[in-house]
């Protein structure tokens, strides 16, 4: 139990609900549970928390009076469960699968004449309290077998192979589309199956379509229409993910989602697979080797689709965050609207040319301040130096030095006529030692250069050519320096003073002696 759950407070034991007992008469003043109560309460509590199980055990202790109730006990290694089967949950020899809807050719055996001592049974129904024993139990409402045997070990058989393949390692396992909008459904079109499957479907995604491949579910036919199936829906292109379902059945019912070639289909599909194969205590080869496994028919619409009020509430969570979003955008532009409309007065051309008239009056200002200013301290300066020359020459002195300088004027013509003559002297006398100079070192530089071109001469490279001497170039254009650069048959070019020409080697004579001809 969970202390969450109803009437249980997880620290001292089962919280009372005092005015409830009070009421029913099973809780004393003081507070105290009546066993009925406390009783009454785990009962509720159970059926609360358990009102659907699958309970998978050895039947003992089987009992069947005549009342038609069938009581029995599961047990394995560690526990045993009681169980009841009340007769009105007892059903006699069937044409259809209670779990999966699946009409039979003829009526199958009830479990209820098979069942017995020692046999291993897969029970489902509600968890109880027997009262009067103060004893919890199994309300069974199904019974089934559980299949041990020959299945069994060709079961676990080959799912080790299998696994040893590589069928079921997860790395391998893709991830479904969310949301699909094209699902292949291979599956019976009889049966609970299918209209589970739909029904949640229809309730939930957006819109999606899907397409039928009918198969049988069991039989001898089974594997192989299951096999094609899966190939046809992979060469077609079309879904996006295929899902293979079927309702729940013993292990022989279920034993084509056992056969390799099925899983084989599986493993070699390029397509996701999403397999749902009976129950959740059902567990198939089929399951361990699809992309995902769903507990139920069910559970695999589950799987695929969200439900639409979650997608609705999506929606509308998304639109208060644009809602959000564009009220907090249109802030951030409000703002920054104000921003640039301030800035817009402050840059606009009547706002600058206010500016600029007011700069215009403070330089204005500033200028009429300064001009007094220059004014005054011009009037001062000529004030001091009128002063001052009033200080320092009288009318005498003014006389006396307008008549030196009347001198000064006269001897002014005489002196410089002098002073020219002596220049013009001087001037004659360096004109004719530039002169001088200017001829011996034309004559020194004209010595050196002709020195120059005779040293050229000397060095020139073609300069022999006209004594009788030749150049000899090699075929690849290098000027040749020995009789080594040539071997007999080699091509030249040999350069002479009046042009070019073009010969063979025909012999190569080394250390010839210098004035021997070859």
């Amino acid at each position: 139990m969970c202390g969450d759950e109803a009437g249980y407070d997880g620290k001292d034991g089962w919280e009372t609900s005092f005015a409830e007992d009070a009421s029913a008469g099973g809780v004393t003043p003081e507070g105290i549970l009546t066993v009925r109560a406390l009783t009454e309460r785990l009962r509720r509590t159970l059926e609360t928390r358990y009102p659907f199980v699958w309970v998978r055990g050895e039947v003992s202790n089987l009992s069947r009076p005549a009342s038609g109730h069938v009581y029995f006990s599961l047990k394995d290694a560690e526990a045993q469960l009681q169980c009841v089967w009340f007769r009105s949950r007892q059903r006699e020899a069937h044409t259809f699968d209670p779990l999966t809807g699946e009409v039979f050719d003829g009526p199958r055996p009830s479990p209820l004449e098979a069942l017995a001592n020692g046999l291993e049974l897969l029970c489902a129904g509600r968890v109880s309290v027997y009262a009067p024993r103060g004893q919890y139990q199994l309300v069974v409402e199904l019974v089934q077998p559980a299949g041990a045997g020959l299945l069994a070990q060709a079961f676990e058989e080959r799912k080790r192979r299998l696994a040893a393949a590589g069928y079921f390692a997860q790395e391998r396992k893709r991830d479904l589309p969310w949301n699909p909008r094209r699902v292949a459904l291979i599956t019976s079109p009889h049966g609970a199956a299918i209209h589970d499957f739909l029904e949640l479907a229809a309730a939930r995604g957006c819109a999606s379509e899907i397409r039928l491949f009918p198969v049988p579910v069991q039989g001898p036919r089974a594997a192989p229409e299951i096999v094609a199936a899966l190939r046809e829906a992979n060469s077609q292109g079309w879904a996006e993910v295929i899902v293979l379902i079927r309702g729940g059945g013993s292990l022989e019912d279920l034993w084509a989602f056992n056969e390799p070639p099925v899983a084989d289909a599986i493993f070699r599909s390029g397509l996701p697979v999403l397999a749902g194969i009976g129950h959740e205590v059902d567990v198939s080869l089929a399951d361990l080797t699809a992309d995902r496994r769903a507990a139920t028919p069910s559970h695999a619409a589950q799987l695929l689709w969200p439900l639409r009020a979650e997608l609705l509430q999506r929606v509308d969570d998304l639109e208060m965050e644009l809602a959000r979003a564009l009220a907090q955008r249109l802030e951030r532009e409000e703002h920054a609207l104000r921003l640039l409309e301030r800035g817009l007065a402050w840059a606009s051309p009547a706002r600058r040319l206010e500016r600029l008239g007011e700069r215009l009056g403070q330089l204005s200002a500033a200028l009429m301040w300064a001009t007094r200013r220059l004014l005054q301290e011009w009037a001062r300066v000529l004030d001091d130096v009128e002063r001052r020359r009033r200080a320092a020459f009288t009318e005498g002195d003014l006389r006396g030095l307008a008549l030196r300088l009347e001198m000064l004027g006269a001897a002014l013509p005489r002196l410089l006529s002098q002073r020219f003559a002596g220049a013009g002297a001087s001037l004659a006398g360096l004109e004719e030692r530039l002169s001088r100079a200017a001829s011996d070192l034309l004559t020194s530089r004209a010595a050196t250069v002709e020195k120059l071109e005779l040293r050229l001469a000397a060095r020139d490279p073609l300069a022999p050519l006209q004594r009788g001497y030749a150049l000899l170039y090699r075929k690849n254009g290098a000027l040749a320096r020995s009789v080594t650069d040539f071997a007999p048959g080699d091509e030249l070019r040999a350069r002479l003073a009046d042009g070019a020409l073009s010969a063979r080697v025909e012999g190569v004579t080394p250390g010839a002696e210098k004035g021997n001809r070859p």
